[in-house]
């Protein structure tokens, strides 16, 4: 007698549907917690960055950071090998050598507000970067709001002004190599599976090792540890770094790589309005329409982005499983 083997492939296929569904509120949840924490850390950035050399400043979050997050890895009882070396070391030099020490140098020179809006081109660099390397096509709106925000970004970088040039392209540069890393990672995650706290700490700890070294060459003094320069690198390395790199890492597992770089809007809105509130930064006119042009057009990404979850399953979704990394 035959016997029916419908109903558990159907109840699985369930069980995986509420699954994925559930990782993707999830996935959007850690957007919506990374909007105040790193929207405020260019701030807390920006005072500590005042008693401190960029470079001097950056090697020190990052070790801390680090080595907080080793700590994690200890305590929760996690696997101390790293992940696969090679991804992790290329991750490691965009994300963390690239990103933050270009940043971390435009930061000291520039404004923290402005540094804010021209680091989340990043969006923008991933769009366009998922769509050659990922097959995450662009269609009509994506392209319109791209060239509002490539307007808006001449605007705020005003190529015509010497004053202020150099902070403004390495803060493009660093978004740049922001958005390259986010690429390497959702590459890595179509062959590998990996902990996302785990992949987190050893991007860091490897990428932290070219700017110590750039910084202990080029150290003249310092830093000062005065009360804000203590606050300052107490929130970048608790919040800002070790728990806000984990919610992004997460959110890139779970979301597709445009989604996620999309779901960044609310960060450049909260660093300059508290970059304006707390270290009275008033942006130009000019300035402000670039600003207002560039969020405009993360606003309207984001916007068809909702709109196109809800008519279709996550990208991230469709991938083909992966075996996991064996130690």
């Amino acid at each position: 007698m035959e016997t029916g083997t419908s109903s558990p492939p159907a109840q699985s296929t369930t069980t995986q549907g509420k699954q994925a569904a559930r990782s993707r509120d999830l996935g959007v949840l850690a957007l919506v917690l990374l909007g105040p924490i790193w929207g405020y850390g260019w701030v807390a950035t920006k005072v500590a960055l005042g008693y401190s050399q960029p470079l001097t400043f950056a090697a020190l979050r990052l070790v801390l950071t680090a080595l907080c997050l080793f700590l994690v890895l200890i305590v929760t009882r996690r696997p101390l090998r790293p992940p696969p070396l090679g991804w992790t070391t290329v991750i490691g030099l965009l994300q963390t050598t690239a990103f933050v020490g270009l940043v971390m140098v435009a930061l000291h020179s520039g404004g923290a507000g402005k540094v804010a809006v021209l680091t989340y081109t990043m969006p923008f660099w991933l769009l366009l970067l998922a769509w050659g390397f990922l097959g995450e096509r662009l269609r009509g709106v994506q392209w319109a709001a791209v060239v509002l925000s490539l307007a808006g970004l001449l605007l705020v970088v005003a190529p015509w002004q010497i004053q202020g040039l150099m902070s403004s392209v390495l803060t493009v540069a660093g978004g740049f190599a922001w958005a390259a890393s986010a690429l390497v990672v959702k590459l890595m995650q179509r062959k590998h599976h990996v902990d996302v706290i785990s992949l987190t700490t050893w991007q860091m700890a490897i990428g932290a090792l070219p700017l110590m070294l750039i910084a202990a060459l080029t150290y003249s003094g310092g830093p000062e540890w005065t009360a804000g320069f203590v606050w300052g690198l107490a929130y970048t390395v608790i919040f800002a770094n070790a728990v806000a790199w984990v919610l992004w890492l997460y959110a890139l597992r779970t979301l597709s790589a445009g989604a996620a770089g999309l779901g960044t809007l609310a960060i450049p809105v909260v660093g300059v309005v508290a970059a304006w509130l707390q270290l009275g930064e008033v942006p130009t006119l000019v300035e402000g329409i670039g600003m207002a042009l560039i969020v405009g057009a993360l606003a309207v990404l984001a916007a068809r982005g909702l709109a196109a979850g809800r008519r279709r399953p996550s990208p991230a979704d469709e991938e083909p499983a992966v075996q996991p990394v064996t130690d």
